[in-house]
């Protein structure tokens, strides 16, 4: 293996989706998530509705657009490189997954319990959220990682 000298576009356009995903869900996993916990449900409950509103459009899109371009990248790349992309479009596929039949449904009871009030298991509820988001969390991250070992290192 060698440094590769310059990134073609489909890593950089890799790099670029995967980088700004791992940082979306690290970030709220990391501050967002902590200040959920800090203060009052009620407040929770409505800000976390309001955010899930607009990052359903945001954060569906980054995630397709991350495993559309790694999907790219592992057809564009030979040997190691194009194992490393194919992975990491599995997990961002994963994180989408995780998204789609984790928090999003949990996320649509939190949005009826800022009207009716949580259930007497919302903390368990609550506790599977961020199971989830964790685990989304961590295939982002990794995927981009997988990406930024394709950009760093090119097969001979």
């Amino acid at each position: 293996m060698r440094i590769a000298a310059r990134p073609s576009s489909a890593r950089a356009f890799a790099l670029l989706c995967g980088g700004l995903l791992a940082g979306a869900f690290g970030y709220g996993a990391v501050n967002v998530l902590y200040a959920f916990r800090e203060v009052p449900l009620d407040v929770r409950f409505t800000f976390h509705t309001a955010l899930m509103s607009v990052n359903g459009v945001v954060m569906q899109s980054l995630m397709g657009l991350t495993i559309l371009s790694t999907l790219v990248l592992a057809a564009r790349a030979t040997g190691r490189s194009r194992l490393l992309a194919g992975t990491a479009s599995v997990l961002a596929a994963a994180a989408f997954l995780l998204t789609r039949l984790g928090n999003v449904p949990i996320n649509q009871q939190i949005k009826v319990w800022t009207v009716s009030g949580p259930p007497a298991d919302y903390a368990d509820l609550l506790g599977r959220w961020e199971a989830f988001h964790f685990a989304r969390t961590a295939c982002a991250l990794v995927a981009f990682l997988l990406v930024v070992l394709t950009t760093v290192t090119e097969d001979h």
